[in-house]
């Protein structure tokens, strides 16, 4: 272990990314290193494969509720979707930077450990791992909502229980996710990555199949609805949630100097990607958009079944690259330093088997990812990557510039998280 942690400080980055000396003499040996056990996940991932995997971490189901979230807001509320995008793109850069920072740094709450010791450690810890986990349930959650939608009325028995409709086809996506939950090599999740990215290039054009062929593209004169914009702003920052594994995939890369021309291109692709969709589907079904503009596509037509595939093909990528960090961590919990195969099958069958039993009782999925965006993403996306980089680099000097900006973000960020988890868990607790 002396041995690679000296290797490892020899190829530390030498230089800031602000042109300021890094932070030298900084060798802590935490004792409850997440990284011990995500040091097994880097396997020189090329640059290419880094797009893959940090664009579909990025891009997710949040843009199944893009159209939902202009109808709530109006069409005004498109300039809070780009303003939404910039700053998590910079939020991103900072993260980038924390990083940098010192060659100990290899996961997300290792940036919190180094910024404000073990009580930043914990903090990260909990929002990171609670929003990761609540992702992964939306993402099953979908799954059985759109195949209810494609096979309705499907049961079967399964030792002894009849399952039937969204609660059946959660446990086969569950069984058809699983296997991917066993791989270690983020190169490998790259091609599954790639599936991603392609089924969310088709569902996009399964939408102007479906406005051209049956209700066509009108005219909505919603241009603002000030009451619907914090759930807009919530479900904007859903859009660009994945900070909590950009450090994971950061570490994974040959030549993480090129992170910054990844992140630059990923944020460029889903946005664009999601704003489209959004116009399209607002277009399409107006004020009318259902939480999941899949729900809305009309049974029966080629172009519905298309899109609900492609719908599902998402989730099925990127489950387990966000739940990668989850295992890792229990992992590292239980003093499996190494990652052996049986442990990790049985850790990542576990985890995917609690998020089963949840996602089988939970019947808001708008209201989740709403509440998801509104607090968990933005704490993981903009508040604490902004004071984790106040505190580590306020010895070097920050521009005033930078500062102001950073202040702004802040100020943002907990107006979304104060108003955004306030509207949504009133949401949630008005469907009971």
């Amino acid at each position: 272990m002396a041995d690679q942690k000296a290797i490892l400080g020899a190829v530390a980055p030498a230089a800031s990314p602000l042109a300021e000396p890094l932070l030298p003499g900084k060798e802590a040996d935490f004792a409850n290193d997440v990284e011990a056990q995500l040091s097994c996940y880097h396997t020189g991932s090329s640059f290419s494969r880094t797009c893959l995997n940090l664009t579909n971490a990025v891009s997710g189901i949040g843009v199944l509720s893009m159209p939902y979230a202009v109808a709530q807001g109006g069409w005004l509320s498109l300039l809070l979707f780009v303003v939404v995008g910039a700053v998590c793109y910079y939020t991103g850069k900072l993260i980038e930077r924390c990083m940098r920072a010192d060659s100990s740094i290899k996961s997300y709450p290792d940036i919190g450990q180094i910024a404000f010791g073990a009580n930043g450690r914990k903090a990260i810890d909990i929002i990171m791992y609670v929003e990761l986990y609540l992702v992964a349930i939306s993402f099953l959650v979908l799954e059985g909502d759109n195949l209810d939608k494609l096979f309705p009325g499907a049961t079967m028995e399964l030792l002894g229980y009849q399952l039937h409709g969204k609660q059946l086809f959660i446990v086969l996506a569950a069984a058809v996710i699983l296997p991917t939950t066993w791989l270690k090599n983020l190169g490998m999740l790259a091609y599954v990555s790639a599936a991603g990215l392609v089924a969310s290039a088709a569902l996009t054009a399964s939408l102007v199949w479906a406005g051209v062929a049956e209700t066509g593209f009108h005219r909505n004169s919603n241009a603002l609805n000030l009451a619907g914009l914090p759930t807009s702003l919530g479900l904007y920052f859903v859009c660009f949630t994945g900070h909590a594994v950009f450090p994971t995939i950061y570490s994974s890369m040959k030549n993480n100097k090129h992170f910054s021309k990844v992140l630059l291109i990923s944020s460029v692709l889903c946005s664009l990607n999601y704003g489209l969709t959004a116009v399209l589907g607002y277009l399409i079904y107006g004020d009318d958009v259902q939480s999941q503009v899949t729900l809305n596509l009309p049974s029966g037509k080629l172009y519905t079944k298309i899109a609900i595939v492609m719908t599902l093909v998402n989730p099925l990528a990127k489950y387990a690259l966000l739940v990668a960090p989850i295992t890792a961590a229990v992992e590292e919990r239980l003093s499996l330093q190494q990652g052996g195969s049986p442990a990790r099958v049985a850790i990542s069958t576990t985890v995917l088997a609690s998020t089963v039993v949840v996602a089988s009782t939970v019947p808001f999925f708008g209201y989740l990812m709403s509440f998801i965006g509104s607090f968990l993403s933005v704490m993981a996306t903009v508040l604490f990557p902004c004071l984790c980089y106040l505190k580590i680099y306020k010895a070097d000097g920050i521009r005033r510039t930078e500062m102001v900006a950073i202040a702004g973000i802040l100020l943002l960020g907990v107006f979304v998280a104060v108003t955004g988890t306030y509207t949504s868990l009133q949401q949630i607790i008005g469907t009971f």
